[in-house]
């Protein structure tokens, strides 16, 4: 899948880079019929329940998969994002089951 990395007003290093890479790859084992994936990454004012902004965008035929998750550091929040696109997944695949 391509996944296509960005940070808004930082530059995020060649760790964090390598590390959503291999998390967005992962996503191929639930997601079939994914297309591309795009991580944008940002870093927001409010200090106190964790400024690391991760928004994540699988594009799939149909509708996208949308998550964006906030807490103290962009690897968890790509791990939350993640576990929201699987959820997602998740329902979209029994929403197909029951109407066939």
């Amino acid at each position: 899948m391509n996944v296509k990395i960005q940070s808004v007003k930082f530059d995020a290093d060649k760790k964090l880079e390598a590390f959503i890479q291999e998390k967005v790859n992962k996503l191929d084992r639930f997601v079939e019929d994914a297309i591309s994936a795009e991580v944008t990454l940002r870093i927001d004012k409010d200090n106190e329940r964790g400024n690391k902004v991760a928004m994540l965008k699988i594009a799939v035929p149909g509708n996208d998969l949308v998550a964006e998750r906030k807490s103290k550091s962009f690897e968890e929040s790509v791990d939350l994002c993640i576990d929201a696109i699987k959820k997602q997944v998740e329902k979209r695949k029994t929403k197909i089951t029951k109407h066939v």
